[in-house]
């Protein structure tokens, strides 16, 4: 079934397009920055996210073939649309050495296993953890916010090699990780991702 966009969200694009170029970005990094930028109505994501389109492009074959999508908190699953997600908090329990964060996405790597996209937006620790795993993930979506341990745990994503979405700021947050997963979901199939 194809999205309806609503009248607003194509004014919204239309006046963020006058100020900001998009057109030298290949199709699934520009529907992410788009879409992030959009979000959070916030230029600067433009030159902030990093990403690799050829990751992109696997994860939105992964996507569409209906590969798990787990969160770090229910806001970001409240965010994605037209998809279900997983989100183990609910879960979870803090221990030493180990927040609650990092412990539901312990449980959501035990329920989904290896080649889930993974999205992230809202606990450093949560992205931390996952680091620790061998999630063998579709893709991470790393924007987890804040002043302490975000920024790192963002490099530290960078640094991995795993297929990512991450930024270099101090920002991010629930709306623009969950933004950057419905740019993959929105974004066209092609005539080879059906047949495959």
């Amino acid at each position: 079934m194809a999205r309806v966009v609503h009248p607003i969200e194509r004014e919204s694009y239309r006046r963020m397009r006058a100020r900001l170029d998009t057109t030298h970005l290949p199709p699934l990094t520009r529907a992410v920055v788009e879409r992030v930028v959009h979000s959070a109505a916030d230029l600067g994501y433009a030159t902030d996210l990093v990403m690799d389109e050829g990751d992109l492009a696997r994860a939105h074959t992964a996507l569409h073939a209906g590969a798990p999508v787990v969160v770090d908190v229910a806001m970001v699953g409240a965010g994605i649309t037209r998809r279900e997600t997983v989100c183990r908090l609910g879960d979870a329990e803090a221990g030493p050495g180990l927040t609650r964060s990092a412990h539901a996405i312990r449980l959501a790597y035990e329920q989904v296993g290896p080649g889930a996209l993974w999205v992230i937006g809202n606990a450093p620790t949560a992205l931390e953890e996952l680091l620790t795993l061998d999630a063998a993930p579709a893709l991470v979506i790393g924007l987890p916010v804040g002043f302490v341990g975000a920024v790192e745990s963002k490099a530290a994503l960078r640094g991995s090699g795993l297929p990512a979405v991450s930024n270099v700021s101090e920002k991010g947050g629930s709306a623009v990780a969950a933004a950057a997963l419905n740019a993959l979901l929105y974004h066209p199939v092609s005539p080879s991702e059906e047949q495959s």
